[in-house]
């Protein structure tokens, strides 16, 4: 399945294998997982007040969130780190 790789942390790549959907935690419903080549991130994700946690905004992107645990404690300090140095995403704009 290589149409289904993309580019990720070792963690997240981890957790997706072979999956493209999850369970959206609100509605309980499956939904896809954030497609990159075919997704918009903004459509889907935002980030909280700190610039540290991912939120999902629609059943795609909490699917994502809760599949691929994008707010584990690592990423979180990392997050951190990155942005006191100027390189999160949230200050590259």
């Amino acid at each position: 399945m290589l149409e289904n790789l993309a580019y990720s942390c070792g963690g997240c790549n981890g957790q997706k294998y072979q999956k493209t959907e999850g369970i959206d935690p609100i509605t309980g419903s499956n939904a896809p997982l954030f497609n990159p080549r075919e997704d918009s991130w903004g459509s889907h994700f935002s980030w909280g007040a700190k610039y540290e946690l991912i939120i999902g905004i629609s059943p795609t992107g909490r699917a994502t969130v809760e599949t691929l645990h994008m707010n584990r404690v690592e990423l979180i300090n990392l997050r951190r780190v990155m942005r006191s140095i100027g390189e999160h995403p949230s200050v590259l704009k």
